[in-house]
């Protein structure tokens, strides 16, 4: 094998090849990327058994032929190249790897021991990428991050032939988003699809400038995986396997009595008093027709309070939550102001749970394509 490709562009692939790899592989052999040559193009993959990244990219062919090398190293020598060509060549048992008066040699692996991509084929759909990264972005961090339950560590793709609705929850909050999208072949029922939270967020970076993304779902056989693809690129994923737990039942049918509050003063005032709470400890938020009123107590040293602005529709509220599932809450809202809702409970004197929605403005109707669902207590069991 013996090729010359653009260096900025052969740094870009290797590194979009590895990114999803883990930084420990359980072989050796895993860590590696595979290059193939041939037809004025070099392909470059990875593969773990859980994800895999594949990508093409235009070259010079002088020799065509394939080579497995270590991923990380080579994204990091091409990183650092000092030309903008680089050309690689398969001499022996390493690979020769020279940009300008630089050259490396890299040990190369045993292709024959290197597992097969997996195939992709299932029901496709295909929606935006920048709303695909934005969805992605706004739920995953509802995702749990206690792997003793992997299905709530996971994101949930609900799929109909018209709409993905994300959703992601870690017991004390529910997050979830729904974006447009066109598929073929998808029934009545619609499909679901679990998809590891930390691979989806990755996946959602990287595809963030994409143009058209499309999104294969496999189900139903032995290895049940998604993948994304755009142009030149593909990663897919091992779905998790068990049942995600049923939290569209959570969200309440009605919400009368609501605050309409400027997303990011609430954002700042719940940052600035709960400066003085221990961790872990709640914020008290009054909801009332004076504005909401945001207070600490914290230790015998420091407390603090803090009233902002805010238009009440209904009844008062006084809750408790957790400042940071609050602030990521309205984080990803991505909106100018929120609507924080209040449901109702057997008691009276416990209010329940607290529904986010987004708003464009402080008069305009919220909008239910994002909700986020928080209360301090376990909303199940």
């Amino acid at each position: 094998m013996k090729v010359e490709v653009n260096k900025d562009v052969f740094s870009d692939a290797v590194s979009f090849a590895v990114k999803l790899l883990p930084q420990r592989t359980t072989l050796p052999i895993l860590s590696g990327v595979l290059i193939v040559a041939g037809d004025n193009s070099v392909t470059i993959s990875s593969f773990d058994y859980e994800v895999s990244a594949k990508t093409r990219v235009e070259a010079s062919v002088e020799t065509e032929g394939k080579v497995l090398v270590s991923g990380r190293l080579l994204a990091e020598i091409a990183q650092r190249l000092p030309d903008d060509t680089v050309s690689l060549e398969l001499v022996g048992t390493s690979m020769s790897v020279k940009s300008g008066s630089a050259k490396f040699t890299l040990a190369t692996m045993p292709i024959e021991e290197y597992p097969n991509l997996p195939e992709i084929e299932g029901i496709s759909g295909s929606l935006p990428g920048d709303e695909f990264a934005s969805a992605v972005s706004q739920v995953a961090t509802a995702a749990s991050r206690d792997d003793v339950t992997p299905v709530i560590t996971g994101v949930l793709l609900d799929v109909t032939s018209t709409a993905v609705t994300m959703m992601a929850t870690d017991r004390y909050r529910v997050a979830a988003k729904e974006v447009a999208w066109k598929a073929d072949g998808v029934t009545d029922e619609g499909l679901q699809a679990l998809i590891p939270a930390r691979t989806l967020a990755e996946i959602g970076k990287t595809f963030s400038h994409a143009g058209e993304l499309t999104i294969t779902i496999n189900v139903g056989g032995e290895r049940e995986l998604v993948a994304f693809s755009s142009a030149q690129r593909t990663v897919t994923t091992l779905l998790i396997k068990g049942s995600f737990p049923p939290v569209q039942k959570l969200f309440p049918t009605s919400t009368p009595d609501y605050a309409v509050v400027n997303t990011n003063d609430l954002i700042e005032a719940t940052r600035r008093v709960a400066l003085v709470l221990d961790r872990e400890a709640p914020l008290r938020f009054t909801f009332n027709a004076d504005g909401v009123g945001l207070e600490a107590l914290g230790s015998e040293q420091a407390q603090a309070s803090e009233t902002i602005d805010g238009h009440l529709v209904g009844q008062d509220c006084v809750v408790s939550l957790k400042p940071q599932f609050l602030i990521d809450g309205l984080s990803s809202a991505h909106s100018d102001f929120v609507r924080v809702a209040f449901t109702q409970t057997d008691n009276p004197n416990k209010p329940g749970p607290v529904l986010i929605t987004a708003q464009k403005s402080q008069d305009s109707d919220d909008t239910h394509s994002y909700r986020y669902l928080l209360q301090p207590n376990l909303l199940m069991r």
